[in-house]
């Protein structure tokens, strides 16, 4: 290699004196390390000679380098500018968005629990939407964020189902609003009268005021009844006579005993209809509205009395309840005939009256000479 090299080194002229000579190869020697070395590793050290980084500074263009980052910080600036008003605009609609659903909630009636946990979804949901835009207008990558949360987000879920099963069950019974708060609801072995109806679990308390607390997802997905849902519910009672006593004597004693009850419905009439809210939106007729306006008003008017017609025709199909109290005789057992005792009263008053018949029928039945057996064998003896 050093004979390639020297071979590469110049011929001085013959007045050329030995230092110049000397001077001459090594810058030689000195350029073609330098060109093996960038050979070898462009990158490395060894490229960057002071002699190329004088060069370097002795071509630079300041004017080009400084037009490039006052470029740069202007375009930097505009983007955090931006970023501002959109973020102040974004906020600003945010809070409007906000404004008109809790007015379109509050003027809906919705639960208290649903509006306060559906608005502040909004809130967030807007909110994450907002500071995506305006990293994105800052020039950053999003996707990144995007995958981050995502990630998070599956992590989140697949740690709390449960949690979020009931989570769901919460916001589909404040929707669907099966039961509310004061009703008197079964689920399974448990019942009691709803105290509160959280995002997650559902408060009852008992007769004994015991405090149970259901998860949501079980509410939501399961089967359970409602004992608050109408306003009338009907109640009754199996009384158990001997075989040989009257059975209509049996029958009239007990509807005496109804009839004298006033909290008991003793025909269809007495059943109170439910209360609809009156239409206090008083017409104007001596200021004629324009034709727009009576175009739009004649529709909706159109749409509500179709929507009557609907509800009229499906309350047609379901079958009414015969109010009336009734006493039947419901089975020939093996020591009494059951009789079965049916009265309606409202939901209010329905522990009242079951108690208080049943009372009523144990003094008036033996008085007018009817019996309540005990259970009983006929043995038959053969004397042979």
């Amino acid at each position: 290699m050093l004979g390639k090299i020297f071979m590469q080194i110049p011929v001085a002229a013959p007045d050329t004196t030995a230092a110049n000579k000397i001077k001459e190869a090594t810058s030689a020697v000195t350029a073609h390390v330098d060109s093996l070395a960038t050979q070898l590793h462009p990158d490395s050290i060894a490229a960057l000679t002071p002699d190329k980084i004088v060069d370097k500074f002795k071509y630079l263009d300041i004017g080009s380098l400084v037009t490039s980052l006052s470029s740069q910080i202007i375009s930097l600036g505009l983007r955090i500018v931006a970023a501002i008003l959109i973020f102040y605009l974004g906020k600003f609609i945010i809070n409007k968005i906000y404004s008109v659903v809790r007015a379109i909630m509050i003027r809906k009636d919705f639960d208290r629990s649903l509006i306060s946990f559906l608005l502040s979804f909004i809130r967030i949901t807007l909110l994450f939407l907002l500071i995506i835009t305006v990293i994105g207008v800052l020039g950053i990558e999003t996707s990144s964020f995007i995958a981050i949360f995502a990630s998070a987000g599956v992590a989140i879920g697949m740690a709390l189902s449960g949690t979020l099963q009931n989570f769901a069950g919460g916001v589909l019974i404040l929707l669907l609003k099966p039961y509310k708060v004061g009703d008197y609801i079964e689920f399974g072995e448990l019942k009691g009268t709803v105290k509160e109806i959280q995002i997650f679990n559902t408060v009852i308390n008992t007769y004994n005021n015991d405090r149970i607390v259901i998860p949501n997802g079980g509410l939501a997905t399961s089967s359970l009844k409602n004992f608050s849902a109408e306003s009338y519910h009907r109640v009754e009672w199996r009384v158990g006579i001997s075989y040989g006593d009257d059975v209509d004597q049996a029958r009239k004693v007990a509807l005496d005993i109804l009839a004298a009850d006033s909290r008991i419905v003793h025909t269809d009439a007495d059943v109170k209809e439910e209360e609809k809210p009156e239409d206090t939106h008083e017409e104007v007729a001596e200021k004629p509205m324009p034709w727009w306006k009576r175009l739009f008003h004649w529709q909706r008017r159109r749409a509500e009395e179709l929507r009557e017609e609907h509800e009229a025709k499906l309350a047609a199909l379901i079958p009414k309840p015969n109010y009336n109290p009734s006493v039947n005789v419901e089975s020939l057992d093996e020591s009494q005939v059951t009789l079965v005792v049916r009265a309606w009263t409202e939901i209010a008053n329905y522990w009242g009256v079951l108690y208080d018949v049943n009372e009523q029928i144990y003094k008036q039945f033996p008085k007018h000479g009817i019996h309540f057996p005990f259970p009983q064998v006929d043995v038959h003896v053969n004397n042979s």
